[in-house]
């Protein structure tokens, strides 16, 4: 059943905005795990980038254009999830185990839909997609880059297999409430990570020197580590999660559950896939200006998404609290649960914002490029840093949105104002106008605030508040 969350309704203007002592509880007991362990699996990202940027510029460059267009994929299967997500968070308010079961088994079944698609994709079409962000004078420099992207994604594409497969298992532990184990077994694939990586991409321990195959190689190793370690754990905890117990016996679903958790998944899968595909249009378009930006943006990147970790955790929260209390009916609560949880998301990364500032000169030294590369990196980071709390209040919006089943409206606020209005404006001014490519990036990444006034506006209408599991 849903875990209480104490009795928070309050007039007390603190609690209100900040909730009591047993509301904050069960807000770390949520965010923590899933903050660690995305904060280790970025922070390993970030090593890895770093020891690829080791190799040099082109290896970098190419390395984190792949990662750019497999990030639509790993998007689309986390909307898939996230979709079936609603549902699942919301049975389990309910203490309906049976619902949790037909909702794992519709994670199985679009995941490996997903996955397929996405390998043939990336087989057929990898090169075109990595030449759209290849621009510049010096010819060379994006034959070796190309070639280095074409070695990396032919070994990385295959990653995506064991990712899909453990999603379908951390997601469903996450919304039960279940979220030590996928922390640990995240640190578990983070460490088979890092050491993969030291050995294969420079040739250690008696292993060939594979450079960005070798990081390709090891990441596919912490996927299956990951993912082998979560399915074990849960097949033998099964008197902890019920669910679980005859879930993959069979695939049957009720017709009319499938369609209508497909209803949602499909917004937020499409919408995942054009977001992705936004900022990749985004970053081709800053890619215009040369390779020198696309490096600058890679290491921009790599530094944004560890101080990412603790806003995008609180999503996770909303999506998994709030989306129990509307399954327990509890709406009243729900919304006041929603409030403090932005004002967490604010407040905290408004505090990291100001480290991350800091951080910004020092960064971009630990790699092997030139000293524009790392001058523009600079620059990146204290425009993100700036709008750092913008983000998390959007971020926030997002998952408030998702958390009542209203997956339209979550298309509406994040892929249509992301192709509508943000891609639109960077395509015109960097093909027509003068402007340099750091007050171009700082135009770019401020539309954020524009998203966030609307999305306050959604989340005060209470739009999002819904039952979807009432039957």
């Amino acid at each position: 059943m849903c875990v209480d969350v104490g009795d928070y309704l309050s007039t007390s203007i603190m609690e209100k905005y900040l909730g009591n002592r047993n509301f904050f509880n069960k807000f770390l007991m949520i965010t923590l795990p899933i903050a660690i362990q995305n904060g280790i699996t970025n922070v390993v990202s970030m090593v890895d980038n770093v020891m690829v940027g080791q190799l040099g510029t082109s290896q970098m460059n190419g390395v984190s254009i792949v990662n750019q267009i497999m990030l639509i994929a790993t998007l689309c299967i986390f909307g898939a999830m996230a979709g079936a997500g609603i549902y699942t968070a919301q049975y389990y308010g309910s203490g309906n185990q049976e619902g949790i079961r037909y909702t794992f088994r519709f994670k199985m079944i679009i995941g490996a839909a997903i996955v397929t698609g996405a390998v043939l994709i990336l087989e057929f079409f990898g090169e075109n997609l990595i030449m759209l962000f290849l621009h510049g004078d010096n010819q060379k420099d994006i034959e070796v880059t190309l070639q280095y992207g074409l070695d990396y994604l032919s070994v990385a594409m295959w990653s995506l297999v064991p990712f899909g497969i453990s999603q379908v298992y951390v997601s469903t532990m996450r919304e039960t409430g279940q979220t030590l184990v996928p922390m640990k077994a995240g640190i578990a694939a983070v460490f088979v990570n890092i050491g993969l990586n030291y050995v294969m991409i420079f040739g250690k321990l008696g292993c060939p020197m594979l450079g960005v195959r070798g990081a390709a190689l090891a990441t596919i190793c912490a996927r299956f580590a990951e993912g082998i370690a979560v399915i074990l754990w849960l097949h033998l905890h099964s008197r902890q999660n019920p669910f679980i117990v005859g879930a993959i016996r069979s695939f049957y679903i009720p017709s009319k559950l499938f369609v209508n958790i497909l209803l949602k998944c499909i917004p937020l899968m499409i919408n995942e896939a054009l977001w992705a595909g936004g900022v990749a249009m985004l970053n081709q378009s800053y890619s215009t200006r040369g390779l020198d930006a696309v490096a600058g943006v890679n290491i921009c990147s790599t530094i944004t998404n560890v101080f990412n970790v603790f806003f995008i955790a609180v999503g996770e929260a909303i999506a998994i609290m709030v989306g129990q209390l509307l399954g327990a009916g509890q709406k009243d609560k729900a919304r006041h649960a929603d409030t403090v949880l932005c004002v967490y998301s604010v407040l905290g990364s408004a505090g990291l914002a100001v480290i991350m500032a800091a951080c910004s000169p020092f960064f971009p030294m630990l790699y092997n490029t030139t000293d524009e590369v790392r001058s523009l990196a600079t620059s990146f980071i204290i425009v993100i840093a700036f709008l750092l709390p913008v983000q998390a209040f959007t971020n926030a919006s997002y998952f408030t949105l998702r958390s009542g089943g209203n997956t339209f409206i979550t298309f509406i606020f994040d892929s249509v104002y992301m192709w509508c209005f943000t891609v639109p404006i960077a395509f015109v001014i960097t093909r027509y106008t003068a402007i340099n490519i750091v007050a171009v990036y700082a135009i770019c990444q401020s539309l954020e605030i524009v998203k966030a006034v609307i999305g306050f506006i959604f989340v005060r209408k209470g739009v999002w508040i819904n039952n979807i599991v009432d039957n």
